[in-house]
């Protein structure tokens, strides 16, 4: 895939914008309100269902089992450091393969190490080994670097596992974990662009959630390395603080008129299990953008 980078340019593209809204991932944790939560899903919604650190893989799959009985498409996250032994990876295979998953997202994961993988790598090469009876593998990427790993071994692990993924056979996709500047995400996919990484762009943004709601829920759950990070970015921390809702307009719309040449193609939303706010912010967009 070829891409081609021009100048910055601020202005919105209403028709990418729609498009990336219309098709966009919920993402859902397992937490007491999940139930609750997904009743304001739209129908045969696109969800994923992360890994908990205090709950088990087989938790996460349960879930995916429940939501794809409504009708939904489920993508289970499955955290490396969560995977308790190789017999552990051949039951997850077969999970996958009863349940009929096709999408599933691999990251390392913030829990104690369980078992034999220390990163998400080195459990993708173990599964992949399996040849599970699906067609895309998600993994996680990193626009505003992680507070423990350096940014060069960042960009290694992510062209590695790109490599797995392709050598395999699969499709594959990278879904960005929480940044909120829209010029930083740019400006590391084109970098990442230009060093090889040819995967499709999965924008990863936060739902239409209460501002001190998301900080206080990222920094007791630790999603993604969002505790380490909002420690180390007060800015970002006090905007978080700020009354209201957070808009994801603020990256989707700067972002929509440069998606085709960065390989941005669809929207990974962290809803932190606000999916009525989320929801109800998606069709406000959508009809604004079609007036």
């Amino acid at each position: 895939m070829n891409f081609s980078f021009p100048s910055r340019d601020s202005r919105a593209d209403k028709t990418v914008q729609s498009k990336l809204l219309k098709g966009m991932t919920y993402e859902l944790i397992p937490l007491k309100n999940v139930h609750n939560q997904a009743a304001f899903l739209p129908e045969k919604s696109v969800m994923s269902v992360t890994c908990s650190p205090a709950k088990t893989i087989d938790d996460t799959l349960d879930l995916c089992e429940i939501f794809s009985a409504e009708g939904h498409v489920t993508i289970p996250h499955f955290a490396a450091r969560m995977v308790e032994s190789e017999e552990h990876v051949d039951r997850i295979v077969r999970r996958i393969k009863e349940q009929g998953i096709q999408t599933i997202f691999i990251v390392g994961g913030d829990a104690d190490q369980r078992g034999p993988f220390y990163d998400a790598a080195s459990f993708l090469r173990s599964l992949l080994e399996r040849k599970p009876d699906i067609t895309t593998v998600g993994i996680g990427s990193y626009p505003d670097g992680h507070a423990d790993i350096p940014d060069s071994s960042l960009d290694e692990a992510l062209l590695e596992k790109q490599e797995l993924i392709l050598a395999a056979g699969y499709e594959g996709y990278i879904a960005t974990q929480m940044c909120f500047d829209a010029n930083k995400i740019a400006e590391w996919l084109e970098k990442r662009r230009k060093a090889g990484i040819t995967l499709p762009c999965h924008l990863g943004v936060p739902g239409a959630v209460d501002t001190k709601k998301l900080l206080s829920i990222s920094l007791r759950l630790g999603i993604g390395h969002s505790t380490r990070f909002l420690k180390k970015n007060r800015s970002t921390a006090l905007r978080l603080l700020s009354p209201g809702k957070y808009d994801p307009n603020k990256l989707l719309a700067p972002l929509s008129n440069q998606a085709e040449e960065l390989g941005i193609s669809g929207v990974h939303c962290f809803t932190f299990n606000s999916v009525d706010t989320t929801e109800e912010w998606r069709k406000k967009a959508l009809k604004k953008l079609s007036s």
